[in-house]
């Protein structure tokens, strides 16, 4: 019993510590994204993964569409695709 202690205990505690170290905190990061992309809403200012700033006109269930620049140019993007909501203050 002794010996299955010693060869199976330090993998299994390798294995938890992992988790807790790696799985744990990227499944909490995207929860929070996930999250944040739901709660979309008209007037959100917005980064996109690509780095494209803008304001929220639409909100549909799986497409946004952005106004950027001063000539207000409307483009539209899949909500996956949206990186971080840009708070007042910044």
């Amino acid at each position: 019993m002794e010996q299955f202690i010693q060869s199976f205990g330090l993998p299994i505690i390798l294995l938890v510590v992992f988790y807790f170290l790696l799985i744990a905190p990227q499944k909490k990061k995207e929860k929070k994204i996930r999250e944040m992309r739901a709660a979309l809403k008209e007037g959100d200012q917005v980064v996109t993964i690509g780095g494209i700033m803008g304001k929220i006109i639409s909100v549909k269930e799986d497409i946004i569409i952005i106004e950027v620049g001063s000539d207000r140019v409307k483009l539209k993007f899949a909500k996956w695709a949206i990186g971080s909501v840009v708070e007042k203050d910044e």
